[in-house]
């Protein structure tokens, strides 16, 4: 899967996700401050890594910044992105199944080594629900994205 990550920081958390991702057999693209010379602004990294989801050359993304709040705002201004912030494992179950999220926000703050790797199992393990009424969500969210 190609997966974009973005960061204002040049973290320990984030050097661990690109390496974690890696690890799993995935391609990752960088932003921010984990790409040399790249806008490390929040907004900017992060809009860039949504940008790649929302136009189809990365899979999803994962943004971050020190709370993970600005970062998953930018996101979400992409048409088309629906990230979501998760500080834990059921969070990022329940943000794949539910919301069908296709960007995950995490706060570098609070994202320890082994509390990422349960979110990263959680949200790599759910699927989109199949329930009517879930899916009719994310179709009005879809339709928010295009101002109605």
């Amino acid at each position: 899967m190609r997966i974009s990550v973005s960061s204002d920081m040049d973290e320990p958390v984030a050097r661990s996700l690109v390496a974690e991702l890696r690890s799993r057999g995935h391609e990752v693209r960088t932003h921010g401050a984990l790409r040399p010379g790249d806008d490390a602004r929040w907004a900017a990294c992060s809009e860039a890594a949504a940008r790649e989801v929302a136009a189809g050359t990365s899979d999803q993304a994962i943004v971050c910044c020190w709370t993970g709040t600005g970062a998953s705002i930018a996101a979400n201004k992409v048409p088309g992105v629906r990230a979501a912030l998760c500080t834990d494992a059921y969070t990022a179950d329940g943000a794949r199944r539910w919301n069908d999220a296709n960007v995950l926000a995490l706060s570098l703050r609070l994202t320890s080594e082994p509390l990422l790797k349960e979110i990263l199992d959680a949200w790599f393990a759910a699927r989109a629900s199949e329930d009517a009424d879930d899916r009719e969500n994310v179709a009005h969210v879809a339709r928010l994205d295009l101002g109605g």
